[in-house]
């Protein structure tokens, strides 16, 4: 057996990165990693602990020492921290305000690294995030980057019921030291503004499989 295919899925914030990664997952049978899960669950565990969220070598120094495991469950990674999954709590409106500080901070990326590319242990994944083309599998041949205009995203974070400044996010998210959010070379560019999540998960899996064929 050859190494395992990942299929990386980055982009903005609310451009449908978790929804097409688990269409896409579902529809070639591959297994799911959703790395800001990751990320939300290091920023509940700093908030549970009482670490600041501006003092960097506290976050690293928690990074370091928290107790994890990845488990793959019904073909979707989790990262259990102490035996325990935060599925609620990492979606609260206080983890989530807390997630850019955490995820900002270099030792914590490094970190995250190793863990997501350990993940290949599972088989062939579908990994979602905002640096997995560029600096966690920059190597891959499957590499896509979703956006999706403003106004749009916006009104996809409305109707979840979520009030963020996307353009704060973006900034942050671009201009971060550590691994920062930009489109992966050679990753093929889907602007979704105006296609259903069918359409573009359609899209990534249309050309996936043409690729596959075409590598033999």
């Amino acid at each position: 057996m050859g190494e395992p295919i990942v299929i990386a899925l980055d982009g903005t914030s609310a451009s449908g990165k978790s929804t097409n990664a688990k269409l896409v997952a579902k529809a070639l049978g591959y297994t799911y990693v959703d790395t800001g899960a990751m990320y939300r669950s290091l920023a509940w565990y700093c908030l549970k602990k009482g670490v600041v969220l501006d003092n960097e070598k506290a976050i690293a120094s928690l990074c370091r020492r928290w107790k994890t495991e990845l488990r793959n469950e019904n073909g979707h990674v989790r990262l259990y921290v102490d035996g325990y999954y935060p599925e609620k709590e990492i979606r609260t409106a206080e983890t989530s305000a807390a997630v850019p500080s955490v995820a900002a901070v270099p030792g914590v990326r490094k970190w995250m690294k190793a863990r997501q590319r350990d993940c290949t242990r599972f088989g062939n994944l579908v990994m979602e995030g905002r640096d997995i083309g560029s600096n966690v599998f920059p190597d891959t041949e499957y590499k896509f980057y979703l956006d999706a205009s403003l106004d749009e995203r916006a009104k996809r974070r409305a109707a979840d019921g979520v009030d963020e400044n996307l353009a704060e996010r973006d900034k942050r998210d671009s201009q971060r030291a550590a691994a920062p959010l930009m489109i992966p070379l050679g990753a093929r560019v889907i602007n979704n503004s105006d296609m259903t999540s069918k359409e573009t998960s359609t899209l990534i899996i249309n050309e996936v499989l043409e690729r596959l064929e075409a590598a033999g």
